[in-house]
């Protein structure tokens, strides 16, 4: 398990994951064990494209709070967490490029 801290919507939150499947080198899936979610299952898919690693990010999330979270999953928090990874994504390439130039 692992346990990630980050501050949203200005509330410092804490997320424990678990991997549920793994079949490497090609996916994982880790799900949400304790945190803000109701639920959040995330997928990671590698592909090889020629010289290059591909990976696809698939999160499937449900808020707590009935109907007021089921609105602000809606329209708030998929595009927010879209944006999240994108942002989070673009930071992980940019470390991973630097040290395969050593």
């Amino acid at each position: 398990m692992v346990t990630f801290e980050a501050t949203h919507f200005l509330i410092r939150q804490r997320l424990t994951a678990r991997i549920t499947e793994y079949e490497a080198p090609y996916r994982f899936v880790d799900e949400m064990v304790s945190g803000a979610f109701r639920s959040l299952t995330h997928t990671h898919v590698f592909e090889a494209d020629g010289n290059k690693t591909i990976m696809t990010d698939t999160l499937e999330l449900s808020a707590p709070f009935g109907v007021v979270g089921w609105l602000a999953e809606r329209l708030v928090l998929r595009s927010y967490m879209r944006a999240f990874l994108v942002h989070r994504n673009k930071n992980l390439k940019a470390a991973a490029e630097r040290l395969k130039r050593g």
